[in-house]
């Protein structure tokens, strides 16, 4: 009787620390979501605020700025210097078959507010651009896809706007990196740049 009852108030011990454990794990889980949402509020939240007032989409400025032999590289909503929001789209305006020391590397941005966006263009002669444009450049030109292309396949797998898509090194592997923009949260998609297929992270 007595190994009875002890063996009965080990088992009662084993389901009480695993409910403890449990329990930890969910506030570890909820403790975590909130420092991501934190963090969003902080990186995207006045961003995420005034997006609503574009009356273009990501896709409208990328397909504005496809002219001639101009290639879009990379393109996204952003607050200017001024704290407004702002359509950019950057270019590479010798196509993908030019390499980027011979290129003309380009940006090209202005308020999405109005019912015409009318950029301003702005040619990159400082270092800081034009490595990250050149990265960009040489990694669309490693893919059969354009940025038209992997938005549409973002927006047919995630409910909301999408605002951002880079093409970009992580981990090692070339990728196009999407954010889409839900109401006040930001979810992000990656694609495979050769592929084009979703890679989870």
């Amino acid at each position: 009787m007595l190994i009875e009852r002890d063996a009965e108030g080990r088992n009662v011990m084993k389901k009480v620390m695993m409910s403890v454990g449990l329990i930890l794990g969910l506030l570890a889980l909820g403790a975590l979501s909130l420092q991501v949402g934190v963090a969003q509020e902080n990186e995207y939240g006045a961003l995420l605020k005034v997006l609503p007032n574009s009356k273009h989409q990501l896709a409208d400025g990328i397909r504005q700025a496809t002219k001639a032999t101009d290639v879009p590289i990379s393109a996204k909503f952003e607050l200017d210097d001024n704290g407004k929001l702002s359509l950019s789209v950057y270019t590479a305006e010798k196509g993908l078959a030019s390499d980027a020391e011979n290129n003309v590397l380009k940006e090209l941005s202005g308020s999405p507010e109005s019912a015409q966006w009318s950029p301003e263009v702005e040619v990159f002669k400082d270092a800081e651009h034009l490595k990250r444009s050149a990265e960009q450049q040489t990694l669309m030109a490693l893919s059969t896809f354009s940025l038209l292309d992997i938005i549409a396949r973002a927006e047919k797998e995630q409910r909301g706007r999408v605002f951002s898509v880079t093409p970009a090194v992580r981990d090692r592997k070339p990728e196009f990196v999407v954010l889409v923009a839900d109401r006040n949260k930001v979810n992000e998609l990656v694609y495979d740049i050769m592929t084009g297929k979703a890679v989870k992270h």
